[in-house]
């Protein structure tokens, strides 16, 4: 038997995965991750622990397939995180020639953090049985990964997938994180529904449950359209219109077979695809209608099972 790692890095900690060679979880476990001094000791943590693990487990590099992991930026297929990670304060480097020699020459394959969930999910989650997948995530913002063909499509410098910042307002003047203005992620993320809500409030005396909320966010917002509420429904319309036509102008580009949602957003459940998918079908191009909708099964664990799974089927 063979062995494989998973590790998905992110900003507070590091979560990290061994499987089998059937891509199997035998065991999961987090470390901090340490942002000091621009994060120059996060390679050797997690290449530290890795390698704990593998003595524990009386393990040589032989017995190990690779190692596959999932970092926050843009990183191409030559390994290079080719715009660094900010909020890890790195530069831009080679990703995977660092990890190789820590790991004394076991095979790394990294990755950008939303496309190996987006891959996590294809193997194991929502999207499993299918091949040609978009997986988005609603968070703080919008991410995503596109898989075609059961590969992962990751562009020139390994920025592909990011569906957050495709234009679906000309009007919007407020600026995204990215610098442009009527990004989807304006309007379709947890932020961005927070924001539909104060607008939809701001505009007129309405009555609704909202106006008590102790927390106005996407939360609120669903809990209250579970509760028929009329302004909750309308708020919740705007954002399956923007996400609608967002995904509409994905499939015209992709047309995947399935889309799985999700983030923290998709903790409302199957009612957020209801305002989502009328949407979608009104915008796609005919040919490319018909895609399914999902909602995401592995939650946090999406990364370090598309880690693995990047190592057992891509690499």
């Amino acid at each position: 038997m063979k062995y494989v790692f998973g590790a998905d890095i992110g900003g507070t900690t590091v979560k990290l995965g061994f499987f089998d060679e059937n891509g199997e979880l035998i065991e999961k476990w987090e470390i901090p991750t340490d942002k000091s001094d621009k994060g120059k000791n996060i390679v050797s943590d997690v290449c530290g622990s890795i390698k704990e693990k593998m003595e524990s487990r009386s393990l040589s590099s032989s017995d190990i397939i690779g190692v596959g992991v999932g970092a926050p930026g843009a990183v191409n297929e030559e390994g290079v995180m080719t715009g660094g990670a900010v909020n890890l304060g790195w530069d831009v480097f080679n990703l995977k020639t660092a990890m190789e020699e820590k790991l004394d020459g076991i095979k790394v394959i990294p990755a950008n953090d939303a496309n190996v969930a987006a891959y996590g999910e294809m193997v194991k989650g929502g999207g499993k049985g299918h091949k040609n997948v978009v997986a988005v995530t609603l968070g703080t913002g919008v991410g995503g990964g596109v898989i075609i063909g059961g590969r992962l499509i990751t562009g020139a410098t390994g920025a592909a997938g990011e569906i957050g910042h495709i234009r679906v307002d000309d009007e919007e003047t407020a600026k995204c994180n990215c610098g442009h203005t009527g990004c989807l992620e304006q309007f379709a993320s947890a932020t961005g529904i927070a924001r539909l809500a104060a607008k939809r409030l701001a505009a007129d005396d309405a009555p609704s449950v909202l106006r008590n909320a102790e927390v106005l966010d996407a939360k609120a917002v669903f809990d209250a359209v579970k509760a028929s509420d009329a302004v909750a429904i309308e708020i919740a319309q705007t954002f399956g219109k923007y996400l609608g036509k967002g995904l509409a102008s994905v499939a015209d580009v992709v047309n995947p077979e399935i889309f799985v949602i999700g983030g923290g957003v998709s903790k409302a459940g199957e009612i957020l695809l209801s305002f989502v998918e009328p949407e979608f079908e009104k915008y796609v191009f005919p040919p490319c209608k018909g895609a399914r909708f999902a909602l995401a099964q592995l939650g946090n664990d999406a990364g370090i099972y598309g880690c693995a799974g990047m190592v057992l089927f891509e690499g």
